[in-house]
């Protein structure tokens, strides 16, 4: 039988100090076990409950080095804070980690949240979605393919050209990882999936449902079938043998998926049963053995 959705994992974030020779041998193990893709948190540093300081590798230069010893799953930001980086030089970045994936990149972004790793490094948090709007714009028309001039609000630039080009015609594709109305007015006109975090939702298909049902209203109020634009979420699992997961903002959780293989397998059955066509995977705890269990759950969701 065909798989009902597309299952990827998030590599660790926040949740301990993983050398990067151990991330390579997860996003290897996540290949080699037949999940769909791997994604990788776009963050800087991170106070967290205990008064450690902590943040993950940097999330260009580690999807460009996981695409270059991966060779079939999608890999993307979850997501790409657009206030991080000047928007032509993104738009740069995933021209290339697209080439050196050979096409597999999804370009997932956001507006960001934590005003603490915005101060730390020194980027503007303020009007973060009107400097989205204006970024978002520039990103997409230079991945597909235009010499941009702009003179706005908060970006200039002069004759700009993404060269060489993304491999794909018209570039990779954009998810945006937000449900917030005006978030999804800037962007369902353009982008070809959206994301919700799973404390946003309850981390339950019956929520995801309620959630996509908004979507699905906004989507057809700008103009598109809801069919063109894929819903996709973040789900928290927890392997048998999880203890719990640290996050950056410890008030963003909810109760995670557990259970036995076939257990966990029925559960993310159900939501491609109310429209969602990929997850992305938070596993609880995030490591090489977890990965291989959640292959093992893919192996029981693909025989039905």
């Amino acid at each position: 039988m065909p798989r009902p959705l597309a299952v990827g994992v998030q590599l660790p974030e926040v949740e301990r100090h993983v050398p990067w020779p151990e991330l390579v041998r997860m996003a290897r193990a996540a290949e080699a076990g037949g999940l769909d893709s791997i994604w990788v948190g776009d963050h800087l540093v991170y106070d967290l409950p205990d008064g450690s300081v902590r943040g993950p590798w940097e999330v260009w230069t580690s999807l460009a080095a996981l695409a270059a010893v991966t060779e079939r799953v999608q890999l993307g930001p979850l997501v790409a804070s657009l206030g991080f980086h000047d928007p032509a030089m993104l738009a740069k970045m995933a021209a290339t980690v697209d080439a050196v994936s050979g096409g597999r990149l999804v370009l997932g972004i956001g507006a960001g949240w934590n005003e603490r790793e915005y101060r730390a490094f020194g980027l503007p948090f303020d009007r973060r979605v009107s400097r989205f709007e204006e970024a978002f714009g520039l990103v997409r028309r230079l991945l597909a393919g235009e010499t941009v001039d702009h003179s706005g609000t908060y970006y200039r630039l002069e004759r700009c050209v993404i060269d060489p080009p993304p491999v794909r015609p018209g570039g990779p594709q954009l998810m945006v990882g937000s449900v917030a109305p005006r978030m999804l007015g800037i962007t369902l006109p353009h982008v070809h999936m959206w994301n919700v975090w799973f404390s946003e939702f309850g981390n339950t298909p019956e929520g995801f449902a309620d959630v996509a049902a908004g979507v699905r209203a906004r989507c057809e109020a700008a103009g598109r079938s809801a069919h063109d634009v894929q819903a996709t979420a973040a789900v928290y699992v927890q392997a048998p043998w999880g203890t719990g997961r640290a996050m950056g903002d410890p008030t963003k959780s909810a109760p995670p998926v557990r259970g036995e293989v076939a257990e966990v397998a029925a559960q993310l059955a159900a939501f491609a049963a109310v429209g969602a066509s990929h997850l992305q995977v938070v596993l609880d705890p995030i490591t090489e053995e977890s990965i291989e269990w959640l292959a093992e759950v893919v192996a029981v969701l693909d025989a039905g």
